[in-house]
């Protein structure tokens, strides 16, 4: 007989509760790139200096922009937060918070670490190879506009891998890893070039272990269609040596259901789990992810789920949700839960981050999941 969602949630917290005393003897190593995030607020009117009402859709300041074509316009942004950015650094650092022990690979200031990482350099041991991008992000009520300056990410490459870390260090993190996670493809123009040499080298690979090596491609849009299958057809040549599980938020499922030649759903939320059942039949991976901002839905080989989120009206934050996600769903994983325990704690691990803004520790997000809330 099914569970209900408290019992799936009571189960997977209890579980979680179990594990906090081991959580530090399981290795991690992510990357590989590196942003330092503004989280800002768009004026829609100023009442004084310290009063303004901010635009509340992505809708209403698209119309703004859209009104003032042929003239000129001008938007106040109002910088709320500075932080740590990028998807490796959040999940890592989500990941770290949890009480998981975190290597970190990735351009987070060379040869100083940028200040916004100090709180993951406490918590994890770090490894920078270059200076980290930045990102302008412009949160509203219904999600967000992401404004990113790359030119950096240049410096994630092999030559400089190699040079900032070595080979043979690299070969033994992965080798003591249970979960290797290696995100923003899209955002890292020699990912392609990094993951080639990867596969030459036979790295990760199983070597009689359980290891995860989880995916994030994050927005491929701007990407041709043909860097995107050429992305795709390495990570189904990373599942011959090592199990891949590859996270994909709606937007992104849609977008990789294309290029693979899949059938669109008249509703794509609500066939998120036949999603991810067709793309990662296609791909031939051990598992797919597709998490909208409600829920989440995921296929093995074996088996498939959903599992709604404690969704929120009115979170304190927005960016890095996704990334929040794939952390507490890896978490799940890691630790052995079920398929439907782990969107458990990977939605859990998202909810509890937009409520409070900051990472829960282990013990927090099992205490989240003992009373999940029910999505508003």
């Amino acid at each position: 007989m099914p569970q209900s969602r408290q019992q799936v949630a009571l189960s997977a917290s209890q579980k979680l509760n179990a594990a906090l005393p081991t959580l530090a003897s399981i290795k991690s190593v992510i990357g590989l790139d590196g942003f330092v995030d503004e989280i800002i607020s768009v004026v829609d009117k100023r009442h004084d200096f310290q009063t303004f009402d901010p635009i509340k859709t992505i809708g209403v300041m698209g119309r703004k922009i859209t009104d003032a074509a042929g003239q000129s316009s001008n938007y106040e942004l109002i910088v709320n937060q500075m932080k740590l950015g990028g998807n490796g650094p959040i999940m890592a650092n989500a990941l770290a918070a949890s009480g998981l022990a975190v290597t970190y690979i990735g351009p987070l200031g060379f040869p100083n670490i940028h200040p916004v990482f100090a709180e993951m350099q406490a918590r994890a041991t770090v490894i920078s190879i270059g200076d980290p991008g930045h990102t302008d992000a412009l949160e509203f009520d219904d999600g967000k506009l992401m404004f990113g300056k790359i030119t950096a990410m240049h410096e994630v490459n092999w030559n400089n891998l190699m040079a900032r870390v070595g080979l043979e260090p690299l070969k033994k993190m992965l080798a003591d890893a249970q979960l290797i996670g290696f995100v923003n493809w899209t955002m890292l123009p020699y990912m392609n070039d990094i993951w080639t040499k990867l596969i030459e080298l036979g790295l990760p690979n199983r070597q009689g272990k359980q290891r995860t090596f989880f995916c994030d491609l994050a927005d491929p849009e701007k990407r041709n269609p043909a860097d995107i299958v050429a992305g795709l057809a390495m990570l189904t040549r990373f599942q011959q040596q090592v199990d891949v599980v590859l996270g994909l938020n709606l937007k992104e499922a849609g977008e990789i259901a294309e290029v693979l030649h899949l059938s669109a759903p008249p509703n794509p939320e609500a066939a998120i789990e036949s999603t991810a059942k067709q793309i990662r039949e296609k791909l031939g991976l051990s598992c797919v992810i597709v998490h909208p901002r409600r829920g989440a839905a995921a296929a093995t080989a074996t088996e498939s789920a959903t599992f709604a989120g404690p969704f929120v009206q009115q979170p304190k934050i927005s960016t890095g949700a996704g990334d929040h996600f794939n952390a507490g769903f890896c978490l799940g994983r890691v630790l052995g839960l079920s398929l439907e325990e782990s969107l458990c704690t990977g939605v859990a691990t998202s909810g509890y981050y937009v409520r409070n803004a900051q990472s829960p520790t282990g013990k927090q997000l099992a205490d989240f999941m003992a009373e999940l809330p029910a999505p508003q």
